[in-house]
């Protein structure tokens, strides 16, 4: 693949999964082919079944523009969405939105010079969240800060550099073709568990702050917390599917719930002493707010310690709820009838990188 003039430019395929997405879908759309890129530009919408009015937008958008399309996704999971849309779509460059993200100016141009010239598999860059409501804003100044997300480059930015993931991705199809596509047992974390594959097959995962993805924050706490519970249900998934994937970040939400609860319950039942742990938490968490609030209205302010609270507690609780039987079966679903764990191409071949760690 070469960028070098805009003839070479090659084309661009953007997948989008998308339910129940009636509030963002046609802004999002329009962030997409706004886009200046002298190359080629498809948009493959999978849709799911939606209960509201995402269906009817989505034909609209295929009647007035004809480099918009849909494919089918009935079982409206993620993962299965964003291969349906791969299998849809043809062109050798895939960029990954969702229906709820709005691409950034020169957001598709800089993604495939960067292709070209770091010779990556997948470049992406920020998660740039952006709140409409005060509680929403609340939710994106913690998603934006070390305190509520850790050190994670593509929530609060960093330097350019190798990653072991990225936000969404732009992708060489080659590269998807050959690890067959998403993992569709993996109903969250499903970009994480494909860049580790990625990784581990020898290819370049490329972080750039130069790239932002706007990003709509869920818009409750109810909300808010079942995403965070789902990430970290997930993630432990991931860390027994693929071991030595563990990272330290991903035990500190863990750590905390242990910690707050284990100090509540002997507080109340040997000493005072056991509530330190709690109150160190609630202090850390409400001086965190005092300095990630900065810039937020009065409203917003008064609510980014739960919505940091929320985010931690339920992370840690889905970490540490997430049943091993969910773990084995997805290992079961991969592997082949000898036990040892493959993958396979996006028409359902088994394919041949043997990229998947072995159980």
């Amino acid at each position: 693949m070469s960028a070098n003039t805009a003839e070479e430019l090659p084309a661009v395929s953007v997948i989008m999964p998308v339910l129940n997405e009636e509030r963002h879908l046609r802004t999002a759309v329009r962030h997409i082919l706004e886009q200046e890129y002298a190359g080629g530009l498809e948009v493959v919408i999978a849709l799911g079944p939606s209960s509201d009015r995402t269906d009817e937008i989505a034909a609209e958008l295929v009647a007035e523009d004809p480099r918009v399309h849909t494919v089918p996704n009935p079982t409206g999971r993620t993962p299965a969405a964003l291969n349906a849309a791969i299998r849809g779509s043809r062109n050798p460059v895939v960029v990954r939105v969702d229906g709820h993200g709005m691409l950034t100016p020169g957001y598709i141009a800089t993604a495939v010079r960067l292709l070209d010239e770091r010779e990556a598999a997948n470049v992406g860059g920020i998660m740039h969240a952006e709140g409409e409501t005060e509680w929403e804003k609340a939710v994106a100044a913690a998603m934006t800060s070390r305190i509520g997300v850790g050190n994670a480059a593509f929530h609060t930015g960093g330097e350019a550099a190798p990653a072991d993931t990225v936000y969404l991705g732009v992708f060489r199809r080659e590269v998807l073709e050959r690890l067959g596509g998403y993992n569709e047992e993996f109903i969250r974390a499903q970009d994480w568990e494909l860049n580790y594959r990625i990784r581990q097959g020898g290819g370049l995962i490329w972080f750039t702050p130069e790239l932002k993805v706007s990003y709509r924050p869920r818009p409750s706490v109810r909300a808010l917390a079942k995403q965070y519970k789902d990430y970290g249900r997930w993630r432990r998934v991931v860390t027994r599917y693929h071991r030595g994937s563990v990272n330290l970040r991903y035990l500190a939400p863990p750590a905390a719930l242990a910690a707050v609860a284990g100090g509540l319950v002997l507080g109340a039942a040997l000493h005072p002493l056991f509530l330190v742990a709690p109150g160190g938490y609630a202090a850390a968490i409400l001086l965190g707010s005092l300095k990630e609030g900065r810039g937020l209205s009065l409203k917003a302010r008064l609510q980014l310690p739960l919505a940091l609270a929320t985010m931690h507690m339920a992370w840690g609780w889905g970490f540490l709820t997430s049943p091993r039987s969910l773990a084995r079966k997805v290992i079961g679903s991969r592997a082949p009838e000898r036990g040892a764990v493959g993958t396979r191409t996006l028409d359902g071949a088994p394919a041949s990188d043997g990229s998947l760690a072995e159980r």
